[in-house]
């Protein structure tokens, strides 16, 4: 009977996503919001006690963490050291300004009487923007092939290389190490991360041909079982060192991608990656208590109005520091308000170091209001861009509505 009741809850998951992922679809909006209001509505914390028909069970913890490490592997995979080298006096910058955005979260955090760790989570959660929404929008839109794409990108490679530096710290300090190191006070767990980290970077950089042979297979069935293989393994292992799943997941797809084998990655593992983190973003929901989080609602829209304006200002002033138009700067700007995956990963790790449940809360209620503007800046970007010309160039309209290209 117990294996019963898993594969309804399983059942029931994945009717959940599909009918979000529809509605979401049908809407033009982002499925991560949907999938997340799903699992709030069908989990143990439901507003109506008999739509609750998904317990927090071991399995969708086990999924959950599937989707982190497929989620970010992903994301690592589009990771080009060489943007960093051929721009770097732009893309640093650029990302020195972006880093501000992290100052409006902490303030937030001791406004709202977090401690100095639980602030700190909350300048992670407002600080980075979604990798996984903003390069979806940039192919949807068409934008990937246009100028201002290197400047968004160049951003999200520098936000992904702090974020990963971040999280190992973090996760040190929240969880004490405690996933086997054998405790040893929060100075040695960050030690141990570091050294876990700079390992992982290592293997970013210099471990492409030891990945190429072990994924050298004719059977994509094999690929597919050897990608899962190292990919869960390695994320387990540091995960038990008490780093971040997501950071080691994140440097593996770096390695992959400088192999021969990163466009059939793409082409074998997408579903898989798209099943695991939908059930990520559902697990967030699950967890997610509305009873928490209503009362937050006045402090989620003023964070999101605040930092909103604050990633538009810097995303800005980043598109005019690799030399664009303003119109071009404005797309760069509205670009990079989405906030998603990473910010969850890090409410994840607030909710496992039982720190807050406010702070969860607010993340998880964050990242919706976020997630739906950055996505519907997007698609109006033409008024933002003709806005942002007329108040800070004062230009007229006759150069079209992309503007020239700035070199």
């Amino acid at each position: 009977m117990a294996a019963a009741g898993l594969l309804l809850d399983a059942g029931v998951v994945l009717a959940a996503v599909a009918v979000g992922g529809a509605i979401a679809t049908r809407l033009d909006q982002s499925v991560i919001p949907a999938y997340i209001v799903g699992g709030v509505l069908l989990g143990p914390n439901g507003p109506v006690p008999s739509l609750r028909l998904v317990g927090s069970a071991e399995f969708i913890d086990l999924l959950q963490g599937l989707g982190v490490i497929l989620l970010l592997f992903f994301i690592g995979l589009h990771f080009s050291p060489s943007t960093l080298v051929e721009r770097r006096e732009a893309v640093f910058r650029a990302g020195g300004l972006d880093l501000l955005n992290g100052l409006v979260g902490l303030a937030f955090g001791f406004l709202l009487g977090f401690t100095a760790l639980e602030s700190l989570l909350l300048a992670g959660v407002v600080y980075i923007s979604s990798s996984a929404i903003i390069t979806k929008s940039l192919i949807e839109l068409g934008w990937i092939a246009d100028p201002e794409a290197e400047s968004i990108l160049g951003l999200l490679v520098f936000e992904d290389i702090v974020i990963a530096v971040y999280l190992a710290i973090v996760a040190a300090l929240a969880l004490g190490g405690t996933g086997g190191v054998g405790g040893g006070g929060a100075l040695t767990a960050v030690g141990v991360s570091l050294v876990v980290v700079a390992l992982l970077a290592l293997l970013a950089f210099r471990g492409t041909p030891v990945v190429e042979r072990v994924l050298d297979t004719r059977s994509d069935e094999q690929f597919l079982v050897r990608i899962l293989a190292v990919a869960t393994l390695v994320g387990g292992g540091a995960l038990y060192l008490g780093v971040s799943e997501a950071v080691a997941a994140f440097f593996l797809g770096a390695a992959v991608g400088g192999t021969t084998h990163a466009d059939r990655v793409e082409r074998v593992i997408t579903s898989e990656r798209d099943l695991y983190a939908a059930v990520f973003f559902f697990a967030i929901g699950l967890a997610t208590d509305l009873s928490t989080l209503l009362p937050l609602l006045v402090p989620v829209l003023a964070l999101a109005v605040v930092s909103g304006a604050g990633k538009l200002v810097t995303g800005y002033l980043g598109g005019r520091a690799y030399g664009l138009s303003e119109r071009r700067s404005a797309r760069v700007a509205v670009a990079m308000v989405a906030r998603g995956e990473f910010s969850l990963v890090i409410a994840a790790i607030a909710v496992q170091a039982n720190l807050d449940p406010r702070l969860s809360a607010l993340a998880v209620g964050y990242v919706l209001v976020m997630s739906v503007a950055g996505t519907v800046l997007m698609s109006q970007s033409a008024r933002v861009e003709d806005l942002a010309e007329r108040f800070l160039a004062g230009r007229t309209l006759a150069e079209g509505p992309a503007g020239p290209e700035t070199s």
